[in-house]
């Protein structure tokens, strides 16, 4: 990123963005790493490389019975192809893991054509001015729809997948090959916001919309194809993701308690973006996701049958309930202090 001042515009941005309401949580005792004993799974992620992606990234990759098996990267949220499968490389590497199969999908929604603005898609290339090692390439000569078709096909048993960003490579993966549904354990989704407000308007771009969260506004056919797909998935929107914003507090405690490369590096981001955190505009969202992959204590559920507002409008992009909707586990609240626990305890742990 060019110089400071566009580092605090953009940071301004971020603190715009997604502002929903979210108590703060208290402060705990420094995290000191414990012991895992739960079940081992292969994991695939499907990421848009966000800011909370790199940190969600990295919580699963210091988790020692998570495999990544793959990252794909889609286009069509805030990093372009290029630069997020870079980034995807470079977290890999830091992470001391070997490398991982990364590929990039399409640019473009499926149908429409919204799109995350063109400075926070800059703050995510360029990550906020930051560096990570560069990675070593595994190029398959694969897009992302044939990466994870691929992948999941491979697997011996069924695989997880996690959504991080738009639904535009697992939808066009679902339509191409409709089997895979049939082998997928679960797919974790970040997105939507069913009960509270969503996050376009707040935003402050000129969108108005109070209802759709980007995520999902960003490609809404697309999530619509997956939430219709058969298979089985676990959303957390912002009715959960509200409660675990990111607080100075928990940023102390970081500051004072990031002894691996991993966690240096989200300190360091958070560091970067440090003005919305103060401002309480910034939440651990997909960070979130993954630890409910790892752990769903961490939150309540709820089934409810679900579709999206595919039309242009006020409300395009609306999760929303519906009676004859595809029926969708959602995370309706979280437990913020056990996930700060539990996020700071992963990224300060023994390299698996």
């Amino acid at each position: 990123m060019a110089g400071k001042q566009l580092e605090h515009g953009i940071n301004i941005l971020w603190s715009l963005l997604l502002v929903a309401c979210g108590g703060l949580s208290t402060t705990l005792p420094s995290a000191s790493p414990a012991p895992f004993t739960g079940r081992h799974r292969s994991v695939l992620i499907d990421t848009d490389m966000a800011a909370d992606d790199w940190m969600a990234i990295l919580y699963l990759l210091r988790r020692p019975e998570i495999s990544v098996e793959a990252i794909s990267v889609t286009g069509v949220g805030m990093a372009h192809c290029d630069p997020g499968t870079r980034n995807a490389l470079g977290l890999g590497t830091l992470a001391g893991r070997k490398p991982i199969p990364i590929a990039c999908g399409r640019e473009t929604p499926l149908k429409g054509s919204h799109t995350f603005p063109a400075s926070w898609r800059q703050g995510a290339d360029n990550l906020f001015g930051l560096s990570l090692p560069e990675g070593s390439s595994t190029d398959l000569g694969q897009n992302a729809v044939e990466l994870l078709t691929s992948v999941i096909q491979a697997s011996p048993q069924k695989v997880v997948l996690l959504a991080l960003g738009p639904l535009t490579n697992v939808a066009e993966a679902l339509q191409h090959t409709p089997s895979l549904a049939a082998h997928l354990e679960m797919i974790y989704v970040m997105g939507g916001a069913i009960d509270v407000p969503g996050n376009i308007a707040v935003s402050d771009v000129g969108i108005e919309n109070n209802l759709a969260e980007w995520n999902i506004y960003a490609d809404p056919y697309a999530a619509n194809v997956v939430l219709q797909s058969g298979a089985p998935v676990t959303l957390v929107p912002l009715d959960a993701t509200n409660h675990t914003p990111v607080t100075t507090s928990f940023y102390e405690r970081i500051k004072n308690n990031h002894s691996s490369a991993e966690a240096t590096f989200v300190f360091d981001v958070l560091t970067e973006i440090y003005d919305s955190i103060e401002s309480g505009g910034y939440y651990f969202w997909d960070p979130l996701a993954a630890a409910i992959l790892t752990d769903e204590s961490l939150a309540s559920f709820q089934t409810m049958n679900l579709a999206v507002v595919e039309e242009e409008g006020p409300e395009s992009g609306r999760t929303q309930p519906v009676k004859d909707g595809a029926s969708v586990r959602v995370a309706v609240s979280a437990d913020g202090q056990r996930f700060e626990q539990l996020f700071l305890e992963a990224l300060n742990s023994q390299a698996p």
